[in-house]
């Protein structure tokens, strides 16, 4: 959470990308944020990088498509999963303007063919 932020986070999922270089977490309740955190390689300190908006309510399970370039958000109370493309360099996060409809996505997992 911003320091002066005094909102209920309301934490629910916390991933590492795939790359092992951030770690990103979700805030539900009022929030509806993923923060984004660097990975420091030699120690594994944490260092704050931003807070992106999941553009929904109440994100729950986050999960990287296999490839690793893209981050799907279920946001249970908005009925939809956003997805998300993440930087390689910054571990930003940047909405791709593509949602997928489904009534209170709560999981979301990766099926290999």
């Amino acid at each position: 959470m911003p320091a002066d932020d005094k909102r209920f986070p309301g934490s629910a999922d916390i991933h590492v990308s795939p790359d092992g270089k951030f770690l990103y977490a979700s805030n539900r309740g009022e929030v509806n944020t993923i923060a984004i955190f660097s990975i420091n390689k030699k120690n594994g300190q944490l260092t704050l990088i931003g807070h992106q908006s999941t553009l929904g309510k109440a994100p729950r399970n986050f999960n990287f498509d296999l490839t690793g370039k893209f981050l799907l958000v279920g946001n249970q109370n908005s009925d939809e999963i956003v997805i998300f493309k993440k930087d390689s360099i910054t571990g930003l996060l940047i909405d791709s303007g593509n949602r997928i409809t489904v009534g209170k996505p709560v999981c979301l997992k990766w099926i290999a063919n």
